[in-house]
Formats: structure tokens, sequence, C-alpha cells
């Protein structure tokens, strides 16, 4: 370990996750903190006086990867990360994270605590991209051998594949977000390509407080100004919103894509391959309009798998949806991206196009910046 590095491991981040625990994100510049603010300063490219909010973003990013369910929510009361936590003492933030699981707050304290602060440490370390590993505290970009991209072919097509979470893309003109027809946004908290979209386009103040919820309440202005309030869309409609805070990142759109159709009464969702072909498709014809009319400069468009989260759509079946959309479109200048979260999805995309990989090393070399400068 070179001098001045830090054991950048999950036990050493727990310790630091468990300090946010007891003191509250309200302390948090009171804190000494120096994985998260490190592993904070090179995921947003900065470092500012406002390391606290970068921080908590960071846990956000992290709490977001849990997948869902019980553990997320749990997660997200324990630090303080629901809408009205932040503030709120340990005591109380442990009582209702105890709820959750149907259990005492002791129990809690003495196993589930454990665990769950277990992995939001282990998410921060894998977003980081250096588990198991130390590293240099001079050295700031620490997620650049996390953030992987993947140049490739299919056929006369070329097109790049990132594998990191949607909301770290960067310099894309247009990112896609699947919604259900109803074009009802999650809430922020939520994991999900939606949630995190309205989660990295918010506006906030110094505190790290949401102060304007942009995307969303362009959603609402789309849906009222083409007499939607109140009832759905037809599958396949895409309606465009500008992109909040994300436009510091170089995006300029988000087009929110109706491709689940909720079943009446129930949680669940339905959607069709036809239906994700129909929503990719306009998705493509609304860059060319946007462009033409709003005289946008759109080139280049971001897919995530359109229906394969809470959709239930398999990934496989997503991809071939996508692509039937991708190889109908007859424009000649389009730069087209694909975004998954795990490299296990990566490469079941790279398999179902029966893609070529163009650069091997574009994984590993945190140098290339033809592959570093879409992302963070």
């Amino acid at each position: 370990m070179s001098s001045g590095a830090a054991p950048f491991d999950v036990a050493s981040v727990l310790r630091e996750v468990k300090m946010i625990r007891a003191e509250g994100l309200v302390r948090i510049r009171d804190l000494s903190l120096p994985l998260l603010r490190q592993a904070a300063a090179a995921r947003s490219a900065a470092v500012t006086d406002a390391w606290p909010v970068e921080v908590e973003n960071l846990l956000r990013t992290a709490v977001s990867g849990l997948g869902g369910g019980d553990l997320q929510e749990a997660a997200g009361l324990t630090l303080g990360l629901v809408p009205g936590m932040r503030d709120r003492p340990a005591a109380d933030r442990r009582r209702l994270a105890a709820k959750v699981y149907s259990v005492s707050v002791e129990r809690f304290r003495k196993s589930h605590e454990e665990m769950v602060l277990g992995q939001i440490a282990e998410q921060v370390c894998w977003i980081a991209g250096t588990q198991g590993r130390d590293i240099d505290a001079s050295h700031v970009p620490l997620l650049a051998p996390y953030l992987q991209h993947r140049a490739l072919r299919v056929g006369p097509v070329s097109l790049t594949l990132h594998v990191h979470p949607v909301e770290l893309l960067r310099a894309v003109d247009v990112i896609v977000s699947p919604l259900n027809t109803h074009l009802s946004l999650p809430e922020m908290y939520k994991a999900s390509v939606p949630a995190a979209l309205r989660r990295a386009g918010a506006l906030r103040g110094a505190t790290g407080d949401v102060i304007a919820d942009p995307v969303h309440d362009e959603l609402l202005d789309w849906r009222a100004g083409n007499g939607l309030r109140g009832r759905p869309v037809l599958p396949g409609t895409v309606a465009p919103t500008g992109p909040g805070a994300l436009a510091a990142r170089g995006v300029r759109r988000i087009y929110h894509a109706a491709v689940t159709v909720p079943r009446s009464g129930t949680n669940d969702y339905d959607v069709t391959p036809q239906d994700v072909t129909a929503a990719s498709a306009r998705v493509l014809a609304l860059m060319d309009e946007e462009r033409e009319g709003l005289g946008l400069p759109l080139r280049s468009v971001c897919f995530p798998l359109l229906g394969a989260g809470r959709g239930g759509l398999p990934p496989q079946t997503s991809i071939s949806a996508l692509w039937a959309a991708l190889t109908a479109d007859t424009a000649q200048d389009r730069d087209v991206h694909l975004v998954v979260r795990r490299p296990s999805l990566a490469d079941l995309v790279t398999d179902v196009l029966g893609a070529r990989r163009l650069h091997q090393a574009d994984d590993e070399s945190p140098d290339n910046e033809e592959t570093r400068h879409r992302c963070v």
C-alpha cells in the first residue's frame, strides 16, 4: 500500500456508514468520512465544499441498488433517506426500520441492522469498483474500473453498451425511461430507472433537500397539455421532458416510454414485445421531430432494457424487441447506446445480438477517454 493510501474495503466503509446511521444525514459535515468522501468526489467528478450532498447522493445510489423490498425500505429508513426522515433521531429511524421486518427494536439492532448496513457498504464498494483493493488518497477517479463501456458491432451497426446505473450517463442527448401507461413516476427513493432519473434530475439546495422536481413537473404538464389527466395513454406512447439537473451532465431530453400496463387491482404489469418495439420506434421518430421542430441537436440516444424490470419481460425479449426498431431506423447519423446495471446482463445483451466486441480492453482502461467521456 502506497503512502497515504486507505483500505477501501467493506469493513472500512461499513464503519463510516454506521457513523452516519448514528449521527444522521444532517451531521455528515461533522463526521470523519474519508472513504465515502473520496468515492462521492469521484462519482460527481468534482471536489466541492458541498461534499456532504455528494456523500448523501452516493448513499442514495447504493440503497437504490438493493433491489427493492424490505431490505431497501429498511435501508432508506435506517439512514434517513426516506422523505421526512433526514432529521429524525437514530432511535426513531431504528424503530421504523424494525417495523419493516416485524421484529423488536432490540432484535433488529443485533441482527437485521448489521445486515442492512453491510449491504449498503457492499453497494458503495461495488459502485466505487475498488472492493478488496487499496486506493491512494491522491487519486480521485475511483470509479473508472467499475464503469464499463463495450463498443459493439452488430452487422453494419455500431453501438455502445454501458454497464453502470443509468444516472451516471454523461453527454448522451436523450435517455429513454420506461414507464407505465398512466405516465406516473415512482418516488425518488425507489429502485428503478425512472426513479433514478427523477432523483438525478431533481434540483437540491445546499443541505441536499429537494427544492424542485422538474422531470416530474414537466411530465404532469405534458399530460395536462395533451388532455390526459386521469386517464392512461396507449402503450407505445412517448412523452418528452427536459432533463432537470442532468443537463449539467450533457443530457438534453428524457423520453418517457409507456410500455407497462398496470393490471387493475394488483401490483403487477403486462408488457408485450410489440409495445416495446412501438415505443422504441416512437423514440427515434420523436428525436427527428424535436431536432427539426425545436432545433435541438439530438443525435445520441440511450435505451435501458424496456419492460424488463417490474414489467417482467425477459431481458432477451426486451433487447430483441428494441433491436427490431433500431434495425428499421433509416437515420444514418444516430449514435445508439444501451445501458444495463450488471455485467451479466451486458453479456446476455451481447449474446442475444450476436455482437462483436470492437475494443476488448475498453472495460478495463480508465485512461481511454473514448470509453469514459459519456459518464462520470
